[in-house]
């Protein structure tokens, strides 16, 4: 790819780290089954020994928004993301023990910040994590789990969804949308985070 342009969003946006070893695996919301079935086959590869779905209901619908693939597999009446997700990691082999779950959230930075809360609630010390999430939604999860985790060293591996990788986001109009959009939420939903930070480095 020769076009700067494309080259720099791309990086910026797709984030994603090779597996590590950590405590635990954020799973931000979505309808995806794929997402938990990533994080429950890093879970049986020893990375992590608990994984935390995270999600409400849509701020937008008022309701969970319906599985998006695999219909055949995860046909249960799901209300909330987090519901989903956990039967998708049970039925993907991961004991109920090893999954701590938060069910209110309704976007993003409420998945991050009250995944806070539950960790500190449950008692438990957050060193390193890793979060699995859509590869277009990557950048901004980091963003906003980085803030609710300060202290902790955090990765990212992505699962691609819709359609939309790196290498075709800017081929198609709707990968246009979502990646811009996440570039645009990247800037416009972090000014006060970013004024705070450097009011706190005087």
């Amino acid at each position: 790819m020769d076009n700067r342009i494309i080259a720099d969003i791309t990086n910026f946006i797709f984030v994603s780290d090779e597996p590590q070893k950590v405590d635990v695996i954020f799973l931000p919301g979505g309808s995806f089954p794929e997402i938990p079935e990533k994080a429950a086959k890093l879970y049986h590869d020893g990375y992590a020994p608990l994984l935390l779905p995270s999600g409400g209901v849509s701020v937008k619908s008022g309701k969970f928004n319906g599985v998006k693939s695999k219909t055949d597999i995860y046909d249960e009446e799901y209300k909330t993301d987090c519901e989903f997700y956990t039967d998708v990691l049970l039925k993907n082999g991961v004991p109920r023990d090893s999954i701590i779950c938060e069910d209110k959230s309704g976007h993003t930075r409420d998945n991050a910040f009250l995944s806070g809360k539950v960790i500190d609630e449950e008692g438990l010390i957050i060193k390193k994590a890793m979060i699995c999430c859509k590869s277009f939604h990557a950048r901004r999860c980091l963003m906003l789990y980085q803030l609710a985790f300060p202290e902790a060293k955090i990765f990212v591996v992505p699962v691609d969804c819709y359609g939309i990788t790196r290498d075709n986001w800017y081929k198609q109009e709707y990968g246009i949308d979502r990646v811009l959009g996440e570039l645009a939420r990247c800037g416009n939903q972090f000014v006060g985070d970013v004024k705070e930070y450097l009011k706190c480095q005087k």
